[in-house]
């Protein structure tokens, strides 16, 4: 049975809660619902930069106060920011809890934001970026997106440019926060061994004072161009990105899309693993993946090889792509990725990070909770015919995009390549 809780502070901030009494952890998760699809073209960058910021001091913390008072209970504390949001957690036992809540309050309500630990920050932060743009195999889905979305903030990167951080100051920051983190923005997840009333007690306690007024900040749907586009670069290898749209995280068929995922590329016994690397050997690296946002998504395959070998590569996918067109897929190899589904799924219940943030997601994205017995139902609704229609929206030549980086050019490259 789930034991699955919902409370909204008095201030907006919505708590999702998931007791699981049989762990010794607890996963805690502030969830701003925020990212770098939020920012404007001078802020491109700054979601990620306050990410930092967050770690670098408070008024009753330094930077290393921080991390001993971490580690001094043997905890993990730490953030991320993607295009929708930001969030910072931590994961202890379930003994520490009251440190956790105290630790994470401080550094998101009284972070100092100090100059020089933005200059200092700011350099780290170059140096991201630079490792990112020398390290092809990571470089290409961001270049990739940027060319899908070339107008539009989702295709901009986590990162920032080197133009925009350089530029950063204090004053931005606070801006930025004032804007986008208020309470109803605020979503707090937690999984894992707790008492409940306790636990709404002491986030009440540390969260339910904050008050900033509600924004709306939400940038428009963005239009796929399709296309070829190649980075010349001196490299070993060619490092190709190879997509189309995908669907929402709401969409109703994205079950759906799930598993042709799975058939296609995202384990060692899909389709294009098999064909492009283990019967021909012309890869290490190929696999697919799906990013979905909320009101739109990517479905892309990346790989890399060598220049003799990319434009077979390149044929071999979209021959991959018209296979999941043109035929249904069998019983049995839907069923196993049905199966392999499942068992994700349940494999994922043995982390209490992982119910943490699929609560959150649940509520950022759903405003409520689904449990796992409706995820089963929907995962087993999924049917041949629907993988195959679905193939069928998505692997339209009109919506393709290829983004190589390499030692080519474009016109290497026929533009009759991406018929599918």
């Amino acid at each position: 049975m789930d034991k699955f809780r919902k409370v909204v502070l008095d201030n907006g901030i919505r708590i999702v809660t998931e007791k699981i009494p049989y762990v010794k952890s607890v996963s805690l998760g502030l969830w701003v619902n925020a990212g770098s699809r939020n920012e404007n073209e001078k802020e491109s960058g700054i979601s990620h930069f306050i990410e930092h910021m967050f770690f670098k001091g408070t008024s009753r913390r330094s930077a290393k106060d921080i991390a001993i008072t971490m580690d001094s209970i043997g905890g993990e504390l730490n953030a991320f920011t993607s295009r929708e949001a930001t969030t910072y957690y931590s994961k202890v036992l379930d003994t520490h809890l009251r440190e956790a809540v105290g630790l994470l309050s401080d550094i998101f309500l009284n972070s100092l934001f100090d100059e020089r630990e933005i200059e200092k920050e700011k350099q780290v932060i170059l140096e991201e970026i630079k490792m990112v743009e020398d390290t092809p195999d990571d470089y290409i889905h961001d270049l990739y997106t940027h060319i899908v979305w070339p107008k539009h903030s989702l295709g901009r990167s986590i990162l920032g440019n080197l133009d925009t951080v350089a530029k950063f100051k204090r004053k931005g920051f606070i801006n930025y926060l004032d804007k986008n983190y208020c309470p109803k923005n605020i979503v707090i997840a937690v999984a894992g061994n707790f008492d409940f009333k306790r636990l709404i007690s002491l986030l009440d306690k540390n969260f339910g004072k904050l008050e900033r007024p509600e924004t709306i900040n939400f940038s428009s749907t963005p239009e796929i161009k399709g296309g070829i586009f190649v980075k010349k670069k001196k490299l070993e290898q060619i490092h190709i990105c190879l997509g189309t749209r995908g669907l929402s995280h709401v969409d109703k068929d994205r079950y759906g899309l799930y598993a042709l995922n799975t058939m296609l590329g995202s384990s060692m016994s899909s389709r294009l693993f098999q064909e492009i690397r283990e019967k021909r050997g012309l890869v290490y690296s190929i696999y697919s993946y799906i990013a979905s946002f909320r009101d739109t998504g990517l479905f892309t395959v990346y790989a890399g090889t060598s220049h003799s070998s990319v434009l077979e590569v390149i044929r071999l996918i979209l021959r991959e792509f018209r296979g999941m067109k043109e035929k249904k897929t069998s019983p049995s190899e839907l069923n196993k990725a049905l199966e392999h589904m499942k068992g994700s799924l349940m494999l994922s219940l043995e982390s209490t990070s992982s119910r943490m943030s699929k609560i959150a997601k649940d509520e950022i994205y759903f405003n409520r909770y689904i449990s796992y017995e409706e995820i089963i139902r929907n995962v087993n609704k999924v049917t041949a015919k629907q993988v195959q229609r679905i193939a069928n929206e998505i692997f339209d030549r009109k919506a393709l995009t290829l983004t190589a980086i390499g030692d080519l050019s474009k016109n290497d490259i026929d533009e009759d390549i991406l018929r599918c």
